[in-house]
Parts: C-alpha cells; sequence; structure tokens
C-alpha cells in the first residue's frame, strides 16, 4: 500500500505579485574584486613545507624551501586543511564543483571521468567577470581524443583558456615531447599529449620540463593581462604535475633573478618555448647531490626545490606588476605524499623525508598523512600573518571566491566561505570537513607509522571531523562498524584511539554514526556499506514547526543560494498558491520544513518543479537537478521514522506552477532501526 504526503512546500512562496513582491534590496558591491591564483601541487605532503616540518624535523634527511617559508611567514599557515579524498580525481573534481565526496559525481579511483556540466569555480567568476586559465593537470575530461570530442574539457567547464595535460596519465611524464630512456614502461617512456585550448602542442615542447613550462606560461598569462586587461580579475588555476609520479630532474640549473625579468620566461618559439630547455633529466640542486642519498632521493629533493623556487619568482612577478596587493594567492596539495618513481629498478618511498609529517598515513589513506595538505593563503596588507587551526577543507573554495568576488553561490555547493578566517572579519561558519574512498590495497608497512595500522586494509574509508575530534574508519564492512576517534590537535599522529573510553566518547561514537548518513547521498558509481542505513531523525524539530519560506528576486543562471541582502521571509498564510506561483518573477526561493516520517523504511523522494532545483535532507542533497528545466526527480532513500528537516531551493524562470514534494513509502520498506554503534575500547 503506497502511502503519499504532498508538500506543497514550494509554494505561493513568492508572493510576489499583486504588491506582495518585496523590493529588491540593493547589495554592496565589493570595492574591488581580488584576482585569485589557486596553485596545487600534486602529491606534496604536508610534511615537506620546511615551516610545517622539515626546518625542525630530526630525521637524518631533510630538505628545504626557503620561498614557501618566506610567503608562509607573510601569510596565512592553514595547518588542518584537508583534501576531500586521499587521490587526485576526486580531489581535483570537488575542488572544481564546491562539493565533498558525499556529492561528487567522480568518486574512489575514477580518474578521466566527466566533470559534470554544473557550475565551477571557474564558472561562478566568469559569470562575475573574471577572466579564467586552468593552466596544467586536469584528467576530468570524460571520453573522447580531442578538445572539440571530449566532454569536458576546460573551455567547456568554464575556463577561458586551457594550457596542459588533459589526460590523467599523461601527467605523469614531466616532459611531454621527450622519450625517457630509463623508464619503467613504454608508458611512461613515450612522448604524451599537451593542449593549448583546440591544438595539440607536444612537439613544440622539446627539452621542456612541465613544472618550468607551467609557471612561465602563468608567468606570462599575468603580465598579458596587466597590460591589455588590467581593469579585469582574473582566476588562474595552475595545477602542477609535480612531484608526482615519474620523479625527474629539472633541464638545467634555475634561471638568475626571479619575476617579469628574471626567472622562467616563456619564449613562445618552437623547440625553445620556455627559457630553461635543456639536456632532459639533468640538473641535481647541488644542495642534495653530495649527500650520500640515493639518487630517488635526490631527485625527489630536487623537484621540491624546484617548486619552491616557482613559487618565488610568481610572488615576485605579482610585485614587479604591482599586482600583489589584490591578489589572493592560495597553495595547496591534491593528496598525501606518494611512493613511486617510474623508474626501472628503483623504489621512492616517502619516508625518504617523512613526507607525511608527523602523521601516519600517505596517499590512498584517510589517516592524517593522507587528507591533511599544506597549505597557505597569501595576500599582502589583507590577510595577516598567522597559523590557523580549524578545520577546512577543498569544497569550501569556491564558497571562499565566490564571496570575495562578490559572486552567487550555487545552491549545490557544500562549502562555507573562509574570508573570515582569512580577512579576520566577522564569524566563521563552520565548515563541513568529509571525506569517502575506496582503495583495494594497503597502508604501507613503515616503521613511523603506528603499529596497529601497519599493513592494514584500506577497503571502504570514511572519516568526519565533528566537535572537535576527527572519526575514521578503514575497511569498513557495515554502517555498525565503530568508528575510531581521535583528537587529532593533541594527537596528530592518532595513536590513542578515544572510542568507548567514556560514555562522552560512546556518545560522540553514535553522533558520528548519524552524522555521515546526514551529509551524503548515493551514487551508483561508487557503492558503500552504509547505502542502505536509515538516515537518521533529528529529535530535537518540532512536528509541526511550521514551514520557512525566503525569496529573493535576483535572476541566476542555475539554482543559487540566496543573497541575505536582497532576500525576504514570506509570509504565505493568506495566499493564493496557485496565483502567487504563476505570477511571480524569475528568483530563486527557499523553503524550509520537517519532514514527519512516521516508521521506519524505505521511500521515494519525488520533487516535480518547472526550474532547477537541490533538495537537501538534513545536510544529504538528495535530490540535485542544477542545470534543467521542467524536471520531475525522485530518489529511493530508507528513512528513519521521526522529524527531518528539509531545505529546498528553487529557481524561478517566470510563470511557473507550483513545485510539489511528494514522499511515497515503497511495498518493500526497511523495518531496519537506527542501527548502534558497537564499542571498541582502546588496547593500547
Amino acid at each position: 500500500m503506497r502511502s503519499r504526503h504532498l508538500l506543497c512546500l514550494l509554494v505561493g512562496l513568492m508572493v510576489l505579485s499583486n504588491g506582495f513582491a518585496p523590493a529588491p534590496a540593493t547589495a554592496d558591491t565589493p570595492p574591488s574584486q581580488p584576482n585569485i591564483l589557486f596553485v596545487l601541487y600534486d602529491d606534496l605532503g604536508w610534511g615537506d613545507l620546511g615551516c610545517y616540518y622539515q626546518n625542525e624535523s630530526k630525521h637524518d634527511r631533510t630538505h628545504q624551501t626557503p620561498h614557501w617559508d618566506a610567503m608562509a611567514a607573510e601569510g596565512l599557515q592553514m595547518r588542518n586543511h584537508y583534501c576531500p579524498a586521499p587521490v587526485c580525481a576526486p580531489s581535483r573534481a570537488s575542488l572544481l564543483t564546491g562539493v565533498h565526496q558525499g556529492h561528487a559525481s567522480i568518486r574512489d579511483n575514477q580518474f578521466d571521468k566527466a566533470l559534470p556540466d554544473v557550475p565551477t569555480v571557474a564558472s561562478v567568476l566568469k559569470d562575475s567577470g573574471y577572466t579564467t586559465a586552468l593552466i596544467g593537470k586536469y584528467g576530468l575530461q570524460g571520453e573522447g581524443s580531442n578538445a572539440e570530442t571530449w566532454p569536458a574539457y576546460p573551455t567547456k567547464r568554464g575556463f577561458d583558456e586551457f594550457f596542459g595535460y588533459v589526460r590523467h596519465r599523461d601527467g605523469h611524464n614531466h616532459y611531454p615531447a621527450d622519450k625517457w630512456p630509463i623508464a619503467n614502461g613504454e608508458a611512461h617512456a613515450n612522448p604524451v599529449e599537451l593542449w593549448h585550448n583546440d591544438e595539440e602542442i607536444s612537439s613544440q615542447l622539446k627539452g621542456c620540463y612541465t613544472a618550468d613550462l607551467f609557471t612561465a606560461k602563468t608567468k606570462q598569462f599575468l603580465v598579458d593581462h596587466q597590460s591589455q586587461s588590467a581593469d579585469e580579475p582574473f582566476f588562474v588555476f595552475l595545477s602542477y604535475d609535480t612531484p608526482h609520479a615519474s620523479i625527474q630532474y629539472p633541464a638545467s640549473p634555475y634561471p638568475e633573478g626571479k619575476g617579469v625579468k628574471g626567472g622562467v620566461q616563456w619564449l613562445g618559439e618552437t623547440d625553445r618555448m620556455i627559457n630553461t630547455v635543456g639536456p632532459i633529466d639533468s640538473y641535481k640542486h647541488p644542495d642534495y647531490a653530495n649527500q650520500g642519498w640515493t639518487d630517488a632521493e635526490v631527485r625527489f629533493a630536487t623537484s621540491v626545490r624546484r617548486l619552491d623556487d616557482l613559487m618565488g619568482d610568481l610572488l615576485q612577478t605579482l610585485r614587479d606588476l604591482k599586482m600583489d596587493e589584490n591578489t589572493l594567492v592560495v597553495l595547496s596539495s591534491d593528496n598525501g605524499p606518494h611512493s613511486e618513481s617510474y623508474i626501472r629498478n628503483v623504489n621512492y618511498n616517502p619516508t625518504s623525508f617523512q613526507s607525511y609529517g608527523p602523521f601516519d598515513g600517505m596517499k590512498r589513506d584517510c589517516y592524517e598523512g593522507g587528507i591533511r595538505v599544506p597549505t597557505i593563503a597569501w595576500w599582502p596588507g589583507k590577510i595577516a600573518p598567522g597559523i590557523d587551526r580549524s578545520a577546512s577543507q577543498f569544497h569550501d573554495w569556491l564558497t571562499t571566491f565566490a564571496d570575495l568576488a562578490g559572486a552567487t553561490v550555487p545552491a549545490r555547493a557544500d562549502g562555507v566561505s573562509l574570508a573570515p578566517t582569512l580577512l579576520k572579519t566577522g564569524e566563521q561558519a563552520p565548515p563541513t570537513t568529509y571525506v569517502e574512498y575506496f582503495n583495494g590495497g594497503k597502508t604501507p608497512n613503515y616503521d613511523d607509522f603506528e603499529p596497529a595500522r601497519r599493513g592494514a586494509r584500506r577497503g571502504q574509508m570514511q572519516a568526519i571531523f565533528l566537535d572537535g575530534y576527527k572519526g575514521v574508519r578503514h575497511n569498513i564492512q557495515s554502517h555498525s562498524d565503530p568508528f575510531e576517534i581521535y583528537d587529532v590537535a593533541n594527537d596528530p599522529g592518532e595513536a590513542n584511539n578515544l572510542a568507548g573510553t567514556s560514555a562522552e566518547m560512546d556518545a560522540l561514537q553514535q553522533r558520528m554514526h548519524d552524522r555521515v548518513l546526514q551529509v551524503r547521498s548515493n551514487n551508483a558509481s561508487a557503492p558503500r556499506p552504509y547505502d542502505q542505513a536509515p538516515i537518521p531523525a533529528d529529535d530535537t524539530l518540532e512536528a509541526n514547526a511550521p514551514m520557512v519560506v525566503t525569496y529573493c528576486p535576483s535572476e541566476t543562471s542555475v539554482v543559487s543560494r540566496l543573497d541575505p541582502a536582497q532576500s525576504t521571509e514570506v509570509d504565505i498564510k493568506e495566499l493564493d498558491v496557485d496565483e502567487a506561483v504563476r505570477t511571480a518573477g524569475k528568483g530563486n526561493v527557499r523553503v524550509r520544513s520537517v519532514l514527519n516520517v512516521a516508521k521506519t523504511g524505505r521511500y521515494e523522494v519525488r520533487l516535480t518543479a518547472t526550474g532547477d532545483a537541490v533538495l537537501r535532507l538534513h545536510d544529504a542533497a538528495l535530490i540535485d537537478t542544477t542545470g534543467q528545466s521542467n524536471t520531475e526527480a525522485s530518489v529511493e532513500v530508507t528513512l528513519e521514522a521521526g522529524t527531518h528537516p528539509v531545505d529546498m531551493i528553487v529557481r524561478l524562470a517566470g510563470n511557473d506552477s507550483v513545485p510539489a514534494l511528494e514522499l511515497n513509502e515503497l511495498p518493500d520498506a526497511s523495518q531496519k532501526s537506527r542501527q548502534p554503534a558497537k564499542k571498541k575500547r582502546n588496547s593500547k
């Protein structure tokens, strides 16, 4: 028997017609939209920065990063910033689309899968007047063979210009035009493709080391932009492919000087595209060449030092162009450190320099070494020097950049603006920091790691930050599996598992079990053992709480968060709902209500609306039709009996019909109740 609860949530919410419409408020326009340069390294460990770990390390091998250290001394060190997943493709996808891995369409190890056609950080800023460019590694293009046929090519996802590697595997090689004779296989030995907009140009890049190439191209972009479009803001995503994969040496010493007149330079000539062309894979940094280290260790340290020099070069370029005081520069890494060389019969491990810092875990682990990434925000005169230890994550950057740019935030975005943390203004909204990931391997058997997790199976993994603690679990078999709970502020190595040690921790264990089901939605391409667990109710809600409707008349191309300065709460008690919606103008409307579920079971949630919509139950985005129209969308979900908060935003196109939300009990509804967390006491 099918029961139906019809919520005409959406409402005549817009009381807009017949004189009920609120007078649009005038939004405050930022006095100046900042330029934004986001620099993402590939597999750079938290412990690889001198100021984070190397300078104080007691290890027998260390390397130096003087320019990052200088940048850190002038900016904000975000020492508890996290990637969305401990591998590159999902991390970059979450960064670009502003959603965490509980809502992303690219998860686990889905390399080269097409980035969905939804708002990206580039398109959001482009719509706000920014010139946008992606320089470097991508790997989110989808099936195809060229710029025309790849469905999610960067210029189809908000970037005005693209220069770099399209395919994931191409980014393993750092000399795109040259054969590398010592590689461990043909895939890493042969030349690969590198694209500039709609042209494949690798044949022009003889002797070009990609870290130098991408930096020189970025510097040239900055010079050209200043001379041609100085009044327009820019967003550049500089996405390095190093120090990941093939640990190849640069082709020459670093050029004298830095900035506009020195350092790496763009020449633009075939076979001499940049000024550091030379014998490939040849230059060892002299600080490391005679230390008695292995060749692999010298290679890794040299590549990291090269990236450090390049950052100093970029910052000096901004100073030379007098752009530094209106440019926010953020550096970060897509995940923890790697263990690969791609050299025949040569191994490299992050143990050489303890690239994971004081943590356990590395790339593909959800322990701190795999997901906590080095992050610095630099903006002279705006960001005060300091250290921030609050948790935040990649998906917060889209919201942050939109906030700083005065741009509209898509309703599908999971992030909060970090501007209060960066600028020390206002109150910082607490971010959601959440990770889920699958890998079939094991955590390495490194002596630096806790004995209990050496060689431990990874499998399905999950991490949640809640109430100042981190919950993490590996090799999950069912939702009832307990979280290990750590106070990472005082126990960065995650040595003292607090789960089961007190009634307080037992309560936190249950809240973590509940919370991870309330912040995510299922994805058929990445099934999880907890997909069918009932979403817990919130017993603090009033079953008869009144519906709250807010309307914002501003027109947007996609369903967007409502600007508080232009929004008005609507009194719908006396409205003719059908008439109000039909005569309402364009805009976005938000409806918050409480859904009462009579019994635990399986349900269909169905939304009918003429505009695109995002519907969240708790914080789980169950329905997201961003970019679609004339929509009827549904999702099957298991709900626990009780009260559930509904938060829905719908974009009105004008002359709409009343959007409707239905909850239909399915015939095979499960009778499962909330699964209690198993208690597991710390044996250490």
